[in-house]
């Protein structure tokens, strides 16, 4: 082999090994900076599920980026209460958080629409609504003023109706009733009477087992098994109708956010959707078997009554019109919500919900 060809054969070598070299590791891991950020949750770790998500949303946006973004978590308590978190990062104390936006609707109505509302979309139509109802943009012309930036991170799907140490046939049986309940479902709960009361879940337990308070709704049967609320409070009432299909956020401080590269945006916005996903698989293969141990501990198993349901109903949808008469944001987001359901109804009715009627038709018969 002479000297010119042996010397082109190893250029063009090198060349192959250097461009092998340089697509061994994402592009993104080579063009973009180092960043560390700290997200705060409004949970604590016990909750594997619900503070998990925020655990999964950060490996990815670890593993997306090669290492370079790190978002470390920390739990409620931690850095700031699990009901400070939106407000710790919109003052820039922390660069994010995982939270449920209605825990800050004392603040302005509007904030509760981002997660749910009483009698408001279930879980598949909250993500219809964000992802191509518009509900992101909707949603942060919002958040935005409030220094903040959010994306879906998370959904327990419909929850239930909480612990009650005492049996609720009826409206008169709410009437000053003294229960921890989250988010805008206190303000329809008052108007029938209730004594809402906002506490974080890991003060809830020692509030029963006190008889500080005489009811409490968290989440489902996981979590609420993990907190031990059947000890002290055995009737377990169904369904939660003020979360048909709460979604939680991740939130970032908007200031820190604009300051991110633009891939590093898309990164955040892909591990948001890529943990909403996997938290409501999570939670629908845990409650199952979760609800088979409590019934086995002696929880009794209640559902509301028609009379509560239509009369919690009816309150709610005459508070939102009164909201919505003063509240711009509050109407143009529920509008868009209410719209989107009656259309949703229109096709669920009949292929889904026939479709899992029959199929729990035929577990129950032992067929399945």
């Amino acid at each position: 082999m002479d000297r010119r060809s042996f010397l082109t054969k190893a250029s063009v070598g090198g060349v192959a090994a250097a461009g092998a070299a340089a697509l061994a590791s994402p592009v993104v891991a080579q063009t973009l900076p180092k960043i560390n950020w700290r997200m705060t949750s409004s949970f604590p770790k016990s909750l594997d599920t619900i503070y998990g998500a925020a655990e999964t949303f950060a490996n990815y946006v670890s593993g997306m980026t090669d290492g370079n973004f790190k978002i470390q978590v920390f739990a409620a308590g931690e850095l700031v209460g699990g009901l400070q978190a939106a407000d710790a990062t919109a003052a820039g104390t922390v660069e994010a958080c995982h939270t449920a936006s209605y825990y800050y609707w004392g603040k302005d109505p509007a904030w509760a629409l981002g997660t749910a509302v009483p009698f408001g979309p279930n879980y598949r139509q909250m993500n219809a609504w964000y992802y191509y109802g518009g509900g992101i943009d909707m949603t942060n012309k919002f958040f935005n003023k409030q220094g903040l930036q959010a994306y879906p991170c998370g959904n327990t799907g419909a929850q239930m109706g909480g612990w009650y140490r005492k049996e609720i046939n009826t409206l008169d049986d709410l009437k000053g009733l003294k229960m921890r309940i989250g988010g805008f479902g206190g303000k329809v709960m008052e108007a029938l009477g209730v004594v809402p009361q906002q506490i974080a879940g890991g003060d809830i337990y020692p509030s029963l087992e006190k008889g500080t308070i005489d009811a409490a709704e968290w989440i489902g049967p996981y979590d609420d098994e993990k907190l031990g609320f059947y000890k002290v409070a055995p009737y377990y009432y169904y369904p939660g109708f003020w979360e048909g299909g709460p979604t939680l956020s991740a939130m970032f401080n908007l200031k820190a956010w604009n300051k991110l590269p633009k891939a590093y945006q898309e990164v955040l916005q892909a591990a948001s959707a890529a943990a909403n996903s996997d938290m409501m698989a999570n939670y629908d293969w845990k409650n199952p078997p979760a609800l088979k141990r409590l019934v086995g501990q002696g929880t009794k198993l209640r559902p509301f009554s028609a009379e509560i349901l239509t009369a919690a109903f009816e309150a709610a949808n005459k508070i939102y019109a009164d909201i919505s008469k003063t509240n711009a944001p509050f109407k143009e987001m529920y509008d868009s919500q209410r719209a989107f359901m009656r259309e949703s109804f229109l096709w669920l009715q009949l292929a889904e919900y026939n479709f899992d009627t029959f199929m729990m038709q035929m577990d129950n018969a032992g067929k399945l």
